[in-house]
């Protein structure tokens, strides 16, 4: 995500990273070049002109469509910032009350590290890949974190393991029933919300809507042309090219913030995010610079851990 401060107009005018210019500029040209030569043929061959009566109205319906799918992308932006920030809260909820609950400091620690691998697990989920699981993972067996990184699911696996642990208090009398259960709302939480992260990103915008957006475009950019070329002259070029501009760039905006968990530049910062969380979390139970030997969990799914051979 591009970082700025809008008190500022000037200094961004010009700026290219973070726009959306880059994007769109292969089709700028193409309609460029077509205005080119629908003016030149217009004055040099055979006049083309048409009514703009036709393309006012058009524009009108387009220009509906184009913000129609712009507010429902920027929908899907906020929405994922609002899922996000739901898990930044529990995340701090869940080590606030385990570490006030909970009077064993190495669960707690245990706890803690593997709620700060969770929002970086979640990434690799949302962006079908990737090895970082934050600086926790570096506490953390490795035999462990190896099996969240062949997981199907990170997140899920890293929130089975901060269940076990809250399982593994209550079997040894260290918590109660209850203190478990509320505890293990906030685990129960941040896996609402990745639902609602899985939703954002495997539910796109209807194709049909798309395409048929897409096709309106490009026939009325096309069009354009003809409807401007005997009121501007070669005029029109320049014309044209603004408006191809202002049109497309906003049908791209809503492209790019559409799946607002990708790695573009408009994208929402998840590692800053994860990163945030992870610190906090140091703050208030310390887990850095410290070796967590979590024994192997036992829920079903997970191999037991193998014993070591005896001793002759």
């Amino acid at each position: 995500m591009v970082h700025y401060d809008p008190h500022h107009w000037w200094r961004y005018l010009l700026k290219l990273r973070g726009g959306i210019l880059k994007e769109i500029v292969g089709r700028l040209g193409v309609f460029t070049v077509w205005a080119v030569a629908v003016v030149w043929f217009h004055f040099n061959v055979f006049k083309v002109d048409v009514p703009a009566t036709g393309h006012t109205l058009a524009g009108t319906v387009l220009s509906l469509l184009l913000v129609f799918r712009t507010n429902s992308s920027y929908d899907r932006f906020w929405e994922g910032r609002k899922l996000w920030g739901g898990i930044v809260n529990e995340t701090r909820n869940l080590v606030r009350v385990a570490a006030l609950n909970i009077p064993s400091a190495e669960l707690v620690r245990r706890l803690t590290a593997w709620t700060a691998v969770y929002p970086f697990a979640l990434t690799r989920v949302l962006r079908s890949g990737g090895d970082n699981l934050g600086p926790a993972a570096a506490v953390l067996p490795r035999a462990e974190i190896n099996q969240i990184l062949n997981a199907r699911n990170a997140g899920i696996a890293v929130a089975m393991r901060i269940s076990a642990i809250l399982v593994e208090a209550r079997r040894g009398g260290l918590i109660s029933d209850i203190v478990q259960m509320e505890i293990d709302r906030n685990v129960q939480l941040l896996i609402d919300y990745q639902g609602g992260c899985e939703r954002i990103v495997r539910t796109p915008l209807p194709f049909a809507y798309m395409l048929h957006l897409r096709r309106t475009l490009f026939l009325f950019i096309l069009g354009l042309p003809f409807a401007l070329v005997e009121s501007f002259d070669w005029a029109t070029v320049p014309v044209v090219l603004l408006i191809a501009h202002t049109f497309l760039g906003i049908e791209e905006i809503g492209v790019e913030i559409e799946d607002p968990f990708g790695m573009e530049e408009n994208d929402l910062p998840l590692e800053d995010i994860a990163g945030g969380i992870a610190r906090i979390l140091d703050d208030l139970v310390p887990w850095t610079n410290q070796v967590i030997d979590s024994p192997a969990l036992s829920y079903p799914g997970v191999p037991a851990p193998k014993e070591p051979p005896p001793v002759a």
